[in-house]
């Protein structure tokens, strides 16, 4: 009998260790900002994307992050000799556009280099503008920065060129 019990102890032992490895680890919480909500949609390559219905709303097929009030999304399309950077800067629950904010975005090229590029407002299609010039093959981190009557709003996106 003490060895039936043993014998049950040590399976169920292993049962628990094989099903506890099971779990793949990959568990992530968002300790830095939790009102801050980051998607894409639905990848960022440079392909030209349709619109899309999004769980903040409709979309133009470019990366989303809400943060606090505001709705920004990220578009880039390859073009000769660079990118062409489109944002849209939204507020609300209605997602208005913001058509008087001063954007900047913070590009790192794939070799590391550091790159400040000036957005201007588009007001006949609604949304902000910008020209990468640089065609280096690789991924691009953007940190995008508009300053809203003196209020900061920071999005973080990448693409691949």
């Amino acid at each position: 009998m003490k060895l039936l019990t043993s014998g049950l102890i040590v399976v169920g032992s292993v049962g628990l260790l094989f099903v506890g490895a099971c779990g793949n680890g990959n568990e992530v919480a968002n300790t830095e900002n939790p009102a801050t909500t980051i998607t894409e949609t639905p990848a960022a390559s440079l392909e030209p994307i349709a619109k899309s219905n999004h769980q903040h709303g409709p979309t133009k097929g470019g990366q989303v992050v809400e943060t606090g009030n505001y709705h920004l999304e990220f578009l880039a399309e390859k073009e000769t000799g660079g990118s062409h950077l489109d944002l849209y800067l939204l507020t609300g629950d209605t997602h208005e556009t913001v058509p008087n904010a001063n954007v900047t975005a913070l590009i790192q090229t794939p070799d590391g280099k550091e790159q400040t590029i000036p957005f201007t407002y588009d007001a006949k299609d609604k949304h902000y503008t910008g020209m990468l010039n640089a065609a280096t093959s690789g991924q691009y981190q953007v940190r995008i920065t508009a300053d809203v009557k003196g209020e900061k709003v920071t999005g973080r996106f990448s693409f691949n060129r």
